[in-house]
């Protein structure tokens, strides 16, 4: 036998017997709890955010070209919401609505640089909650906007590993120093991927998971930083994606969008148009741009098959509800649009899967219209913690019957005044200055023709109109850098 032999058979004695000890521990417990006739212990949660995912991908269509088997690996155990919406197309206010479990006309929290806590200063996240509850709640990467002081929320965690910072490149990838930031790039980096943000943080989480059950459920927050740009993957993963080609756009797209709609735009114009410039300059450019998206959300879904595959080598597995949920969409040129930042469907349509034990069954998909506001009140009930008021709902009932009557659309805002309403077959917008979008998915998918102006549309946008909030909170001061 080779030394490298005898190296690799000691490992697998000694993950063969780590497992043995995790299966005695579960055990015992669970003859303890039987013979005691104490209650059911509470699941653990396994709570993964993946940044900036669209709807490009196969698990919401087998015949998109962005694979992610992981994500349809975790969604053929339990339920796969097919109409989820963002609470807000920015990381911090969708973010903090989410982890607060309240919107941003309730807090204020309208920006990426708002200091949510300084508006809810007394407001317990979903992660204070759990561990008032007696959950030893671990974490690692992105789950509130950022590491820097006033975003990141201590309180929230017993322990957290900290986004590492990004591994740079020593120059720009894409041969255009003059377009945007250091940010605004793309291509093969780095070498090595065990030297990225979400590869450590797979780490953080697989060994969280591999250590003994103890007397304290589990709350384990998995924050996985990519597709967020730049969109740097290691070279495995852009062979992986090939040639995709660009997504559907009409060249008159933005011709019957009302002021509001341009007036909001305005201020992401230059990354469309700056990709315009490069993609002349430099043909094949926009392609690559693309391609180099997609490789992120290849890289993204393989971490978390890593995650994924420390849970199923965990006693935990049978008794862990995973939520797995991306913050917003993102935009590749849709509608002459590169970003989130808007209330079309691209930049608010995210994956959203729930696995639930007992509760959700195999490979559902669920049609009903949600935000993710429902995920604090959902969370709750499942572990049976003391409610708390939210402005969602619990989507239990869905979770239990997919086909359960919903009568609540899906709704998103981005910046004080402007909000979407999205319901089986309506996306519904209407701008802080009154003017409004309408699109009928039914027969538009890609929300190509405006359809607010017509007469005949008038009840429907009536009925949608109906679900916007009523009161809205001024917007909070900006975090103080």
């Amino acid at each position: 036998m080779t030394e490298a032999q005898h190296v690799s058979g000691g490992e697998a004695f000694r993950e063969g017997v780590r497992r043995g000890v995790h299966f005695l521990v579960a055990l015992c417990m669970a003859l303890i709890l039987v013979m005691t006739g104490e209650a059911k212990p509470r699941p653990d949660v396994l709570f993964i955010a993946i940044d900036d995912m669209n709807d490009w991908i196969s698990l919401l269509d087998p015949e998109a070209p962005i694979k992610t088997p992981n994500l349809e690996r975790l969604a053929a155990r339990g339920m796969l919401f097919t109409r989820a919406y963002c609470i807000s197309p920015a990381c911090n206010p969708s973010r903090s609505a989410l982890l607060t479990g309240l919107r941003p006309s309730t807090s204020g929290v309208y920006a990426n640089n708002s200091d949510w806590r300084k508006a809810l200063p007394k407001r317990r996240t979903i992660m204070q909650h759990f561990r008032a509850a007696g959950y030893s709640v671990r974490g690692a990467g992105k789950i509130f906007h950022h590491k820097a002081k006033g975003f990141h929320d201590e309180d929230s965690f017993d322990d957290f590993q900290m986004m590492a910072s990004q591994n740079m490149p020593p120059e720009k990838l894409n041969q255009s120093p003059e377009y945007g930031s250091r940010n605004t790039d793309w291509g093969v980096w780095p070498p090595d991927e065990r030297k990225t943000i979400d590869f450590r943080t797979a780490d953080y989480c697989i060994e969280a998971l591999r250590s003994p059950v103890r007397d304290k459920p589990l709350f384990l927050a998995c924050g996985i930083f990519k597709p967020h740009s730049p969109f740097f993957a290691p070279r495995q993963y852009f062979r992986d994606v090939g040639k995709i080609g660009l997504p559907p756009r009409r060249a008159d797209d933005r011709s019957d969008l009302p002021d509001g709609a341009q007036s909001l735009m305005g201020r992401t114009k230059w990354f469309w148009n700056g990709m315009t410039r490069l993609d002349r300059r430099l043909p094949g450019s926009f392609e690559r741009f693309v391609e180099a998206y997609a490789a992120c959300c290849c890289f993204a879904d393989a971490q978390l098959g890593r995650v994924l595959d420390a849970l199923d080598a965990s006693p935990r597995r049978d008794h862990t509800i995973v939520v797995l949920w991306s913050d917003h969409g993102f935009h590749l040129g849709e509608k002459d649009h590169i970003e989130k930042f808007a209330l079309w469907e691209k930049s608010n349509h995210v994956p959203f899967i729930v696995v639930a034990p007992g509760v959700t069954g195999e490979g559902v998909r669920c049609v009903r219209p949600v935000d993710l506001s429902v995920i604090y009140p959902t969370l709750l009930e499942l572990c049976g913690l003391p409610e708390e008021k939210c402005d969602g709902r619990s989507a239990v009932p869905l979770l239990r019957d997919a086909d359960s009557e919903w009568k609540h659309p899906a709704l998103m805002t981005y910046g004080r005044g402007n909000h979407a309403v999205r319901s089986e077959r309506w996306r519904y917008i209407r701008y802080a200055d009154g003017s409004e979008e309408l699109y009928d998915h039914d027969v538009d998918p890609h929300e190509w023709s405006n359809l607010a102006r017509r007469d005949e549309y008038d009840s429907v946008k009536e009925s949608h109109r109906s679900w916007l909030p009523s009161k809205e909170a001024k917007e909070v001061a900006g975090l103080k850098r």
